[in-house]
């Protein structure tokens, strides 16, 4: 398969440095404009801060590719045309030649044909409320995929409880970053214990290595709450998502339009709070993941053979 990265990121590749893997979705179907660019930013910044390499993921024009080139950047960011890409949606975006924004399962994906073990986000899906059957392809994803996934926990529109005990039966480890809970996304706390939690990058990097030298083939997921300044109340979220799936129920809003539609409502409902906290958790998130790259990349060559 042809792949494409930008001379940065091929050089970050050549020498075996740190590289962070960045979804593209939350940038072409998720943050409105102009807050993407925000987020672009921010995001790129902070793992750069932590001495890691960025690496944007998507579908160009239908190659895979590792970061964006100035032109693509502002297309994806201007939403034009770009299809969102989910693991299943991989090869027909790259047959047809099209752009393609990853979501977390489809930057799982390419993060295997490039060899990068970390990757921030800013919340996986789930299992979705009131919805039996429906879950995201992020959960089946993460159980098959060997990568540190670092972000603010599921978004909060799903079940969470249900999500959690999903990951449990998946055998995906759940790994608190300085927190004994499962984070909210826009909310620091949701009263669910995690059974793992962790203080240091190092730390991290130990216990990732740990689990694959046991034969772990499943993705460990990191969590950490949206930075305090930027939380919002837990009760304010539960009450935003509550009204704003009642909301989508009565205009009859379905599939895969119902996510847009809920984030988009809840940031109405808290008169742009949601916004701010969604900025502030992707870029604490980018910057964690970058340190936990350069604490992998630290403890291979400390255990290299001399």
């Amino acid at each position: 398969m042809r792949t494409r990265s930008t001379v940065v990121i091929e050089a970050a590749f050549a020498r075996g440095g740190p590289v962070v893997a960045l979804e593209s979705s939350v940038l072409a179907q998720g943050l409105l404009p102009p807050h993407n660019r925000d987020a672009a930013e921010r995001m790129l910044a902070a793992v750069e801060a932590a001495g890691a390499t960025p690496a944007i993921t998507a579908i160009v024009k239908g190659v895979p590719s590792f970061g964006l080139e100035p032109a693509d950047l502002e297309r994806f960011l201007a939403r034009d045309g770009v299809r969102k890409v989910s693991s299943r949606d991989l090869g027909i975006t790259v047959a047809q030649q099209a752009d393609g924004a990853t979501t977390v399962a489809g930057t799982l994906a390419m993060c295997t044909l490039a060899g990068i073990e970390v990757f921030a986000t800013g919340g996986i899906g789930g299992v979705h409320r009131n919805a039996p059957y429906d879950e995201s392809a992020d959960l089946v994803a993460l159980s098959h995929t060997p990568v540190i996934v670092v972000c603010a926990g599921a978004k909060s529109i799903l079940d969470l409880p249900a999500t959690l005990e999903r990951l449990e039966t998946l055998g995906v480890p759940v790994v608190g970053y300085r927190t004994r809970e499962l984070p909210g996304f826009f909310s620091m706390n949701t009263g669910l214990a995690l059974t793992a939690s962790l203080d240091t990058p190092d730390q991290i990097a130990a216990a990732w290595l740990a689990h694959r030298a046991v034969g772990g083939r499943s993705a460990m997921l990191v969590v950490q709450p949206p930075p305090a300044a930027s939380a919002l109340p837990a009760e304010l979220v539960n009450d935003a998502t509550d009204a704003a799936l009642a909301a989508a129920s009565a205009a009859g809003v379905r599939g895969a339009a119902v996510t847009p539609f809920l984030l988009a409502d809840i940031q109405r409902r808290t008169a742009g709070q949601s916004v701010v906290a969604n900025l502030a958790l992707l870029e604490s998130n980018a910057a964690l993941a970058g340190r936990i790259a350069v604490a992998l990349a630290a403890a291979r060559v400390e255990s290299a053979p001399i």
